[in-house]
This record gives structure tokens, sequence and C-alpha cells, in this order.
């Protein structure tokens, strides 16, 4: 007969053949009440201090994963008298113990499992938890980030949004490849089949209309892709009633996606009206000096333009993101409401985080790597990070690159010196660098003029070339105007 699974496990200590592992005498002792995790799909192994349990109990035991095994291993943590605990981040799996430890106000670190995996001497689940414990007290793990509570609810929805676009996307493909199969070259006539002109054109062929004639007649005026007769043209074809009924289903797919994305959004700003405002911490000696700007004027706000198709923003959060972070971030070259929403949702408004902008550049993968082994580089390639607001700033990096302004000059000047790649990371570092002074000191972004940059620059070009002539044993020379 099987035996039956049975919870009782989680109230038994572990006994374990091997002794547990000796501290070190040799290394101070940073945290005295630490404790170790090591988290499963099922269960989860807990080590603590050995002097913190009584008798001869062991300080390593294992707990199953339910809700009610959760808080018996709240609790005992809690009567062993830990005050911070380090856990490693196993899939999604340590998301309800931590939030369960952080609701009884321990100290959690999230340890990622690539810095801890190279000890030797683990081959267990058990082994694990006693080697995050020892080397937890000994202050040689970092935890990594996560944002307050508040942040994540935005997070978790803003996600949820970005999942429904891609949804979105898969199913406008469909409504492609079903005209590519009837002949019909709607998609290649219109910038975008999503478009009013393109869903006007798609309920009309699916309400029975075939003149290509009366089609181009719902094209909208202000169309500059195609002139109507090539759009007659485009919409001549094969109508097969397969791929009509495709079509029919990607639409109505479609649309029902849209419908759903609205609803999110709506959440969306429940979710940011519970935000509390982060105000500026930092002194006004601490804050920096920075020259006074070109044109100290304000500038103007960027006019919100609500989309009526398409999977992009419906709602104006302007104000409300501006009150959570107390600067308009919209008014960054390269940066709209969608952009700030995606930044807000990921790292939150506390910039105290991190010591300076170079750390959190750094965090996002933005930096130069520095391998260097005997004196010599051996690589300087960026860290390879998947992050959001990374991905976000290299995502605009080519637009900011196509403005007038020192950001673009800076994207353009990159790009003839390292290539477009190289270009688009720099730029997305400057763009970090510049919303971590934005949300730290609190302080409205004034555009620098492009003139002032430009002459900067050949400042910097000329005093690179003296040092070089006076290296080689020469002199430059001004040439006088003709």
């Amino acid at each position: 007969m099987r035996k039956k699974h049975s919870t009782a496990r989680s109230k038994k200590a572990f006994s374990t053949a091997s002794k547990p592992l000796q501290p070190s005498a040799q290394m101070p002792v940073i945290n005295a009440h630490a404790a170790g995790i090591d988290v499963g799909a099922t269960s989860h192994w807990v080590c603590v201090p050995e002097d913190s349990v009584a008798g001869d109990q062991s300080p390593i035991r294992e707990f199953g994963a339910c809700t009610r095994d959760l808080d018996e291993l709240v609790e005992w943590l809690l009567k062993c008298g830990v005050k911070t605990v380090a856990m490693e981040s196993t899939s999604v799996y340590w998301i309800p113990l931590f939030q369960k430890l952080e609701a009884a106000g321990l100290e959690v670190l999230l340890v990622n499992a690539r810095h801890v995996r190279h000890v030797p001497g683990r081959k267990s689940d058990c082994k694990d938890c006693q080697w995050l414990q020892r080397l937890h007290s000994y202050g040689l793990l970092n935890g990594s980030f996560r944002p307050t509570d508040d942040i994540c609810r935005v997070r978790t929805l803003m996600r949820h949004r970005d999942n429904l676009t891609r949804a979105c996307g898969v199913h406008v493909q469909h409504m492609q490849k079903a005209l590519n199969h009837m002949n019909i070259h709607l998609h290649h006539a219109v910038s975008t089949l999503t478009g009013e002109t393109g869903l006007r054109i798609l309920d009309a062929i699916l309400a029975g209309e075939r003149d290509p004639k009366e089609l181009v007649k719902l094209r909208d005026a202000q169309i500059t892709r195609s002139t109507p007769e090539e759009m007659e043209a485009a919409l001549t074809g094969d109508w097969r009633e397969e791929e009509l009924f495709v079509l029919r289903q990607s639409l109505e797919n479609y649309r029902h996606l849209l419908k759903q994305m609205e609803k999110c959004e709506a959440e969306v700003e429940k979710a940011l009206a519970k935000v509390v405002a982060n105000p500026a911490t930092v002194e006004e000696s601490d804050r920096p000096q920075n020259p006074p700007p070109a044109h100290p004027d304000k500038p103007k706000r960027k006019k919100f333009r609500i989309l009526k198709a398409g999977t992009g923003l419906k709602r104006d959060l302007r104000a409300e993101l501006t009150r959570i972070c107390g600067v308009d971030l919209t008014q960054v070259t390269g940066l709209n409401l969608l952009g700030v929403l995606i930044l807000i949702s990921e790292i939150g408004v506390d910039m105290s985080r991190w010591r300076n902008e170079k750390a959190f550049a750094s965090w996002l993968g933005l930096s130069p790597g520095n391998k260097i082994s005997g004196g010599k580089i051996l690589s300087s390639r960026t860290v390879p990070v998947v992050n959001r607001v990374s991905t976000l700033l290299r995502n605009v990096a080519p637009a900011v690159g196509r403005t007038q302004t020192w950001l673009g000059v800076f994207h353009r000047r990159m790009r003839a010196r390292l290539g477009p790649a190289a270009a688009n990371t720099a730029t997305a570092r400057k763009l970090a660098c510049i919303l971590y002074h934005l949300l730290r000191y609190k302080e409205d972004y004034i555009d620098i003029d492009c003139l002032l940059y430009q002459e900067k620059m050949r400042k910097n070009r000329l005093t690179r070339l003296s040092k070089q002539a006076e290296e080689l044993g020469f002199e430059l020379i001004k040439k006088e105007a003709a």
C-alpha cells in the first residue's frame, strides 16, 4: 500500500548523521541572530544558530510549502530569536515566504542562487540552508533589490499589461497571415493594421464587402503610405471562407484583449493612488551644485494624446505620477507616460537604495565590465542583466538619437565612434544617471542647449590634443582666420 503523504514532518526536527557546520574562529560574526532558508517547491529547509535551540534539539528543520506550514516556520524563527534571514530566490516559490517573513518584522535578504552555487561541500538541501546561515552570519551575502509592497502591486499589474500587449501582437500577426493567404496586402498599404483605417476596412470586409473601390472609400485622407490606386490593388485578392473565419476570430480576440487592457489600467490607477510619495531626503549641503542652465525657462509640457486604437496608454496618469515622483519625468527626452509608469513600477522612487548614479547604472547592466587578470583587460563588455528598465532605456535610445537635443548629439557622437549597439547602451546609461538625479534630488529636468554641449565637447577635444602634442614634443598653434 502506498504511504499517504503527511505534513507531520514540518513539526519534527531533521536529524542528520552529519554534524552541523562549525563556526570559524578566524572570522567575526556580523549577524549573530541569522537564519538560512533553502526554498523549494514543496518544502523549505531552515537552519538557525545552534545556540538558539534548547537542549538536544536540532537547529535544522524542514517545513512544508502550504500557508499553515509557513506560519509555523515564522513562529519557530521568532521563538529562536532570529532577526535576519537569508533565502535563495528559487523561481517564484520564495514570494509567499518572503511576504510572511517581511510581515513578521524580520529582515529578509533575497540571495541570488548563482552567487552561492560555487560553495564546495553542498550535496543536499540540508547543506544548502546551513551554508546560507553560515555565510549570512559572517555578512558575506548581499540581498537582491525588491521595491516596497505598494510598488510591487503596481509592478504586478504592469507586467500583466505587458503580457496582454504581447498577446495582442500575436493576434495581429494572425490577422496579417490570414490576409496574406488571401493575397490581401492591406497591412502593406497602411502604416498599421490596427489603426482607424485598417479596422474600418477589416470590419467592412467581415461584413461582406468585397469591392475594392468601396473599401478604398473608408481610408483616411491623411494616409500618405499609399495612393488610392495602390490601396485598391492591395485590396484585390482571393476571398476564402476559412481565412475569413480566422480573420474574424483574431479580430475579436484582439478587441477583447484591448478591453482587458483598459480594465487593467483602471486597476493600475487605483494602485497608484495608494502609493506613498517619497520626499527628497537629501540635505541642501549634499545637493550637487550645477551651473545655471542656458534657458532657465520652464520647458513646455508634452501634450498627452489619447489613442483611439492600438495598445497605447488610454488614461492620463501624469498628475498621479508627478505626485509620486515629486518631479515630471515625462520632460526627459525619450520618455512618455507609459515609459515613466514602467520605470516607477520596476524600481520605485526611493533612490537611496543605491549609493550613487554609477551604482544604479551598474545595477541596470549599463556600465562597462571590469574583467582584469594579470594586469590585462580580458573583457569590458556590460554584464548581461534581464531588467525591464534597462530594456526600456535601450529601446528609446535610437529615438533619442534622432532628436535635436544634447542627448541626440551625444548618441550620434557615440554611434560614429562605437557603433549603434554601444551607442544605445551609452545613451541608456546617460538616461539612467539623469533619472537617478531627478528622483533623488526632486529637481525639474532642464534640457541643455546643444550649442553649449558642443562647445564643451570642443574644449575637451582641444585639451586632449594639447596633451598629446606636448607628449610628442609639438605645440598647437591656432590658425588665424583669413
